[in-house]
């Protein structure tokens, strides 16, 4: 079963996403890697990222200060009388882990030098220390002559920062140029819209090679039989909101899914 929706399907977007993640990453380095022979290849690096696992907390049994607790019970101190130090309470905190995260490299075979980097950006990439790690790793890219391509297809998190304000659009691309920086390229993708065919830059002289990331996505969808495990039939796992939650009804319903029920 093909996916109900023309482009990205935001049902991909909750428990399902670390295997697409990987699976994307690996088939967008599959796509390039005959185009680029043979001056340049590509490859699947693994990454990890710093992160902050948010653990629900048991809620705990207040134990009050030993001072108040004696002035509670005696008025006044008694001689003889021993304080009692509480029982320690064991509770669940959050703690930082190493996400595994992919990026596609492509890098000039002469050389052994990076060229250009394509993410696809995950949510660990977007909240918190995993957010300003990425930032910090972006800046160190954007200050050398490494081209980056940077693939958004997650609704929530915070995006990449921008001067200029970005469309209003749920999935983007960005491309930085080595040669036209800050100016970058920006693809806004609708729910409505197929993903677009974006140029992969090379090195000055050389043309771009172009990455079809609809291929890619229809490609890795059929291969892990997402139509079957996915279920349309309730709400994703992260909710759509106002116009998008109506527009992914009505193509939902017209590819014979009616009936959305909670998560």
């Amino acid at each position: 079963m093909p996916s109900p929706f023309p482009g990205m399907d935001p049902y991909l977007e909750g428990k399902e996403w670390h295997s697409f993640h990987i699976e994307v990453s690996a088939a967008i380095t599959h796509h390039l890697i005959p185009k680029l022979r043979p001056k340049y290849y590509a490859r699947t690096i693994p990454r990890f990222i710093s992160a902050t696992l948010e653990i629900g907390i048991k809620k705990r049994e207040v134990y009050p200060d030993v001072g108040v607790v004696l002035r509670e019970t005696s008025p006044a101190w008694v001689e003889g009388q021993t304080a009692v130090a509480p029982e320690p309470v064991q509770l669940v905190t959050a703690v930082p882990t190493e996400i595994p995260h992919y990026v596609v490299e492509v890098v000039d075979r002469e050389n052994q030098e990076l060229v250009t980097s394509i993410e696809v950006l995950s949510p660990a990439n977007k909240r918190g220390k995993g957010y300003s790690d990425y930032l910090e790793k972006r800046d160190r890219i954007l200050q050398s002559r490494v081209h980056l391509i940077e693939i958004d297809w997650l609704r929530h998190g915070r995006r990449i920062p921008m001067i200029d304000p970005l469309p209003d659009a749920p999935y983007f691309v960005f491309l930085s140029r080595v040669e036209t920086r800050p100016i970058i390229d920006v693809w806004p993708i609708q729910i409505t819209s197929r993903l677009p065919t974006v140029p992969v830059p090379l090195l000055a002289g050389d043309e771009d090679v172009l990455l079809d990331l609809q291929a890619v996505f229809t490609a890795v969808y059929d291969i892990l039989d997402y139509g079957s495990i996915l279920d349309y039939t309730r709400a994703p796992e992260i909710g759509l909101e106002g116009d998008t939650a109506v527009i992914a009804a009505t193509l939902l319903q017209q590819a014979g899914i009616s009936s959305v029920r909670g998560p």
